[in-house]
């Protein structure tokens, strides 16, 4: 089974830009940068510009209160998207045969804010609060009790890498042929310890980022959550390959040679069977801090040379942290199945260039590309060197 195609059959997704592939989508190629909104109340005194969801999220009300929480609302929202096909998979190839592999970073923790704020204030933990909410199997657990499989299910965090291996774990249990679908993605929540924590690193702009300008002063927080049900059966995406690597240079900055990323886009590139010059578009990590946004330059340009279109989309949607894999591949596949204009998602800067970078080709607003695209690669660089590179094809 090893040699499998494995396949990104539907895809369910809510960031800030909306919640659906109709409202991301639109987003995504719009003429002007959407999706980001000031804030202020994360840093007590200080306005910022972060990825929220704006739509109201599903009631979990009638849950046990440990599946409770923000983060599982995000998933139950990207979930409902793709609902009827799960539970097709699971009619089909029985509930033992299906699985959830899920990413995460935050899980619970801002549901743990808030009840430790009213046990200071008022000595009592609130009612609809448990310390299972936090745990990062929560996630998975989630998942798979709503859609009532028996299969395997796991939570992955390994940072902001965490829901892009998700899915190349879900791809190795399809082609090991242990499972027959699986719902893999992942999600992210806005709290006040991922923002400060970030904020104490002085990695946060205050206004939308700038990625790869000499101006870039850092990132902005995000949110969302982006559910694919992946099997065997031909669908509009196909998983073609994926690479990953963990240099561990720095508990939280990236190896200024790029040795671990380049190794993920070569693995990607093998895995896929692809030569450089087939990639029609690079989704980037592109923080817009100062050593990553080096770093990755010199990858791509070492491994795919300075022509091949490239942009990153957190401009639109902030940085969503364990959740930015599986939302990125989530824009990756639009551009590949749902995008009859053949646009590529735009880079949104100050068009200021860093001339101390390798000069990639960032997409210009309503760049559309001269044929379909048909192979493209979406980068997931996390603290710790936890790199991961998705490798997603047209089918």
């Amino acid at each position: 089974m090893s040699s499998t195609a494995v396949y990104l059959n539907e895809l369910g997704v809510v960031c800030a830009l909306g919640s659906g592939r109709a409202q991301v989508r639109a987003g995504l190629f719009a003429d002007q940068p959407g999706g980001l909104r000031d804030n202020d109340s994360m840093i007590p005194g200080r306005t910022l510009a972060l990825g929220e969801v704006a739509d109201p999220l599903p009631d979990l009300s009638a849950l046990p209160v440990a599946l409770r929480g923000r983060n599982n609302a995000l998933l139950e929202s990207a979930l409902q998207q793709i609902r009827p096909a799960v539970d097709a998979a699971i009619a089909r190839y029985g509930a033992e045969r299906v699985a959830v592999i899920i990413g995460t970073s935050t899980s619970g923790i801002g549901e743990s804010e808030h009840a430790l704020r009213m046990q200071a204030d008022e000595g009592r933990w609130p009612t609809d609060f448990h310390y299972a909410q936090q745990e990062m199997g929560t996630s998975a657990r989630f998942v798979r009790t709503r859609i009532g499989s028996s299969g395997p299910a796991w939570t992955l965090s390994t940072a902001c890498s965490s829901s892009a291996k998700a899915l190349m774990s879900a791809a190795r249990l399809l082609r090991a042929g242990i499972v027959d679908a699986v719902v893999a993605g992942g999600a992210d929540s806005l709290c006040r310890f991922t923002v400060a924590g970030f904020s104490a690193l002085e990695s946060v702009s205050a206004a939308r980022c700038n990625p790869f300008s000499r101006h870039r002063n850092g990132i902005n927080i995000g949110e969302g959550a982006a559910l694919f049900l992946m099997t065997r059966e031909p669908g509009p995406v196909r998983l073609s390959g994926w690479g990953e690597s963990s240099d561990a240079h720095h508990m939280s900055a990236p190896d200024p040679q790029a040795s671990g990323a380049i190794d993920a886009m070569q693995q990607a590139l093998r895995r896929a069977g692809l030569e450089p010059a087939q990639i029609d578009y690079v989704n980037l990590h592109g923080t817009a801090t100062g050593h990553n946004d080096a770093m990755e330059s010199l990858a791509v340009a070492a491994v795919l040379g300075t022509q091949v279109p490239a942009s990153s989309t957190k401009p639109l949607t902030g940085h969503t942290l364990g959740a930015s894999g599986a939302i990125e591949a989530a824009l990756c596949w639009m551009t590949l199945a749902d995008n009859p204009e053949q646009r590529l998602p735009a880079h949104w800067w100050d068009g200021h260039a860093d001339e101390a970078l390798p000069a990639l080709a960032l997409v210009a607003p309503g760049t559309r590309a001269a044929q379909p695209p048909q192979h493209v690669l979406s980068h997931s660089f996390a603290f710790g060197g936890s790199n991961a590179v998705l490798a997603l094809a047209r089918r």
